[in-house]
């Protein structure tokens, strides 16, 4: 999994997945590769939000991904990438579904500051026990 930085220009971004893809190529095979798009990360990395998706899924050995590894260190527009090995026989993955769409954190988070200073106020005189 590669996530790509989507601030860099898309020359860039196109440029890395290429670079990935060729390395991949010179010194194994492609079994899949999926552009997930760019989505929400879970946490903020280097004060970035969102970050482009990318999927390969390769046959390799263990000088490729040695080498895959120092590349993708070094690579400006690289937020962060992961590699799994998986176990043989391993079909190749399903295209993402569309994420559901969400309200923003930040319109969450009026709603419940308004329902907690609901419930923070003051109980009429009417409602309280006598």
């Amino acid at each position: 999994m590669l996530l790509v930085d989507p601030n860099v220009p898309e020359d860039r971004q196109s440029a890395v997945i290429q670079e990935v893809e060729s390395m991949i190529s010179a010194g194994g095979e492609v079994v899949a590769s999926q552009d997930w798009g760019s989505r929400r990360l879970a946490f903020e990395i280097d004060h970035r939000a969102d970050a482009g998706y990318h999927l390969f899924q390769f046959n390799g050995d263990n000088a490729l991904l040695e080498r895959l590894r120092h590349s993708l260190r070094i690579t400006d527009g690289v937020l962060r990438f992961r590699i799994i090995r998986l176990k043989a026989g391993t079909p190749p993955p399903e295209p993402p579904r569309e994420a559901a769409s969400r309200p923003r954190r930040e319109e969450e988070g009026e709603g419940r500051v308004a329902a907690r200073a609901a419930a923070d106020a003051p109980a009429d005189a009417e409602d309280a026990p006598a």
